[in-house]
């Protein structure tokens, strides 16, 4: 790693994610268009792998000792190992890409010894970008900011009767983990008198990196998730961390959750960090059974 300038990697991942966004811009993509992989609404399209295509031969040019994990070509079986490994998501938020919802984002980030060094995700219809770098912040950029510290706002104290909490259905509808899913985010919605949380709202944006970014600029509390995977979180997780926001397991009890252990608990910066965590797992229905 000490032969990496990862400043340097940030500020060429960032141009990369912008020649990535004008191919996506660019694209006309429909529902009827859309390939699908598991199921009918796990969804691929043409823009993703073209993305992921011009992505790959630009990181290869530059730093060819990288090794690559993208959502596209990804295989089973395929594994994170210690070398400096390009971890990206083209088309973060693809069903959102087809029906024309500008929620989107191109998930860059570096991985050195299996963890998140260099974070770049970028929403190329809002032209948003977010940036980290291990040690060094991060930051947020638009067409009306530019380079702004992460947090965005002062973080109040947290609290779970007063969180806004991201959460997303994923593509898997059935079984263990689907019905785990459904009973915590009632229990995260429920009164008290029911034994639930009575959080402020929850959201499903479509969008694993953004909604990691929302919760490093502290517009959202909280993101809960299981079922997503490394090119969905390793950017982001460098962005929230170096926001000062922390991510542990889903699951009650891993404060030490793998970047590509497919279940997060992301929370943003801000006094009782740990007793928010200890307080949401409470509300956590079961032990959720993907990435053991």
């Amino acid at each position: 790693m000490s032969d990496i300038n990862l400043q340097d990697v940030c500020g060429f991942l960032v141009n990369v994610a912008k020649s990535a966004g004008d191919v996506i811009t660019a694209a006309r993509p429909s529902t009827t268009a859309a390939g699908e992989k598991i199921n009918s609404v796990d969804l691929v399209t043409e823009t993703d792998q073209t993305t992921e295509r011009l992505i790959t031969e630009l990181v290869h040019q530059k730093y060819p000792h990288f090794e690559f994990m993208g959502e596209e070509t990804y295989k089973p079986g395929d594994t994170l190992t210690d070398k400096p490994t390009l971890i990206c998501d083209p088309v973060d938020g693809t069903t959102n890409f087809i029906h024309g919802y500008p929620y989107i984002s191109i998930s860059l980030g570096l991985a050195i010894d299996r963890k998140p060094v260099v974070g770049v995700i970028y929403n190329p219809f809002t032209k948003t970008l977010f940036s980290g770098v291990k040690g060094q912040g991060s930051f947020f950029s638009d067409p009306f900011h530019d380079h702004v510290k992460l947090p965005l706002k002062d973080p109040e104290s947290l609290a779970l009767d007063k969180a806004l909490v991201a959460v997303e259905w994923g593509s898997d509808r059935a079984g263990h983990d689907y019905d785990i899913k459904v009973k915590t985010f009632r229990n995260l919605c429920a009164s008290p008198e029911q034994g639930g949380a009575m959080v402020h709202g929850i959201r499903s944006f479509g969008s694993a990196a953004l909604n990691l970014c929302g919760v490093a600029a502290g517009h959202l509390d909280a993101y809960w998730e299981a079922g997503c995977w490394a090119w969905d979180v390793c950017a982001g997780w460098v962005i929230l961390e170096e926001a000062g926001g922390h991510i542990v397991d889903a699951n009650k009890g891993n404060w030490q959750p793998r970047v590509d252990g497919r279940r997060y608990l992301a929370v943003r910066k801000g006094e009782g960090q740990n007793a928010f965590i200890e307080q949401l797992w409470t509300h956590v229905a079961g032990d959720l059974k993907v990435g053991i």
